[in-house]
């Protein structure tokens, strides 16, 4: 009997999700098909920020690997060494137990992480915001602060915590600020603060325009929206220098702050620079088929994979979702195709447009070109999500529903602590346990300011890997 050829995808985001799908349903039987993750849920990071603005329940933006991949098998765990030579990875489970996948075809989907600078104290003083724990941190934060401003005598202590420094103003940046100033308002509208202060967002980036990479048409519309509901938006501006209380900017003013939210980009995972492959900025080089030259058993796609851009030659894909998605799908195919014989194709787009949701009903998008903004860009932006979303659709309708007829519910859970949730991680998508695994070097971490009240009962595992996607 001839056994079956085994096909490892290392990651379920976007690319790693969509390979498995496309094999699942290509290879009806005929090859094993394995899922290597850390979690068991598909992550919709586009939705994020609505969970820390307390929009849509956590699970609403997951969903079930085992419950919509048919016909694979999800193995728990973080791939940390991959053997080119013996086709095998090397991964550590959810309880510190480590194990072996052997393979036929490897796909590497291993996607980001938080992208660091070599910026005093902001590995200390700061989160990100690639992963639920963070953003579970992030709203339990948000609303600790804004109840301990209403109960602080002190005017400057008040200001303070009322005060929440965004740095990138890229997608997820301005869409953290926007939802972030709609919710601690509501917040307090509710439980006022002091002599009426109002919670203060202010939006860095050293680019000159807020979501630099997308048509100036969109960046002016969340510009105004920002501006208009208060955010105050500051371009050629970053930190200089974070401390515990407050940062420091590169125009030479000092902010106090208790809330620093790093969401100046990512990077590619540091599973694929460990593999000793030609690199492009910490990205696999590929080729157009998704093949990694010299080892035509292996393929790469998503973030972690340099694939050439056929719109603009010698350029390759920028890190994003849209882009992902549409590898992982053909990686899937061109696996399925190695394996029969069949013809490999190259990597081909089209740019159907890009959303942004601002909040409310505000948003900015251009579906095939089209600008839009308010209520008819928040429409396109929201019909966009539940199509793209491969479940949970009914569900997070309903909670937009609820959003637009209920207040909100400004109650700390406190499931998720500060020292938890790292900015540098290689594993953002899980909050860290005391002295549990990680795939990097440690180090004990300083004092953090976004959460001093609640210091790790443990030795923390950190690390230390400034690195420079915005």
């Amino acid at each position: 009997m001839v056994s079956r050829p085994r096909i490892v995808i290392v990651g379920g985001g976007f690319a790693g999700y969509r390979a498995a799908r496309t094999l699942g349903r290509l290879a009806r039987g005929r090859a094993e098909i394995v899922l290597l993750n850390p979690t068991d849920y598909f992550l919709y990071l586009p939705l994020l920020p609505q969970v820390a603005a307390g929009i849509l329940e956590a699970r609403r933006v997951t969903v079930s690997l085992t419950g919509t991949l048919r016909d694979v098998r999800l193995v728990l765990g973080e791939a940390g060494r991959v053997d080119l030579d013996a086709r095998t990875v090397h991964y550590t489970g959810p309880e510190g137990d480590s194990g072996a996948l052997e393979y036929d075809r490897l796909v590497l989907a291993a996607g980001s992480v938080n992208k660091l600078l070599p910026i005093p104290g902001i590995a200390e003083h700061a989160h990100g915001f690639r992963g639920l724990p963070e953003a579970l941190y992030l709203r339990d934060h948000v609303i600790r602060q804004v109840e301990l401003a209403a109960g602080a005598d002190d005017p400057a202590a008040r200001a303070a915590r009322c005060t929440f420094v965004v740095v990138g103003a890229g997608y997820t940046g301005t869409e953290v600020a926007a939802q972030g100033q709609l919710f601690t308002d509501a917040l307090v509208r509710r439980r006022p603060v002091g002599d009426g202060t109002r919670p203060r967002w202010m939006l860095l980036d050293i680019a000159e325009r807020v979501l630099p990479e997308l048509d100036e048409r969109l960046s002016r519309t969340a510009d105004r929206v920002l501006r208009e509901r208060g955010v105050d938006v500051r371009m050629g501006t970053s930190v200089k220098e974070a401390t515990e209380r407050g940062v420091l900017l590169t125009d030479g003013e000092f902010v106090d702050t208790r809330s620093l939210v790093w969401c100046v980009g990512v990077r590619p995972d540091p599973l694929a620079e460990s593999l000793g492959l030609p690199m492009e900025k910490g990205r696999l080089l590929v080729e157009p088929t998704l093949r990694v030259p010299g080892r035509p058993e292996v393929f790469a796609c998503g973030d972690a994979a340099a694939v050439p851009d056929p719109a603009k030659p010698g350029a390759y894909t920028p890190m994003t979702a849209q882009h992902a998605w549409r590898q992982g799908k053909l990686a899937g195919l061109n696996v399925a195709a190695s394996l029969s014989g069949g013809e490999l194709r190259p990597y081909a787009h089209r740019d159907m447009g890009f959303v942004v949701d601002l909040g409310g009903v505000q948003a900015a998008a251009n579906p095939l070109g089209v600008p839009l903004s308010g209520a008819p860009a928040g429409l396109v932006t929201r019909g966009y999500h539940l199509a793209a979303m491969p479940g949970n659709r009914v569900r997070v309708a309903a909670d937009w529903l609820l959003d637009a007829v209920l207040p909100r519910q400004g109650v700390q859970l406190g499931l998720v602590r500060s020292w938890s949730v790292p900015l540098d991680t290689a594993s953002p998508e899980l909050a860290r346990m005391p002295g549990g695994p990680d795939r990097e070097s440690a180090q004990q971490p300083g004092p953090d300011v976004l959460d001093a009240d609640h210091p790790a009962p443990g030795p923390v595992k950190r690390t230390d890997e400034p690195d420079d996607r915005s």
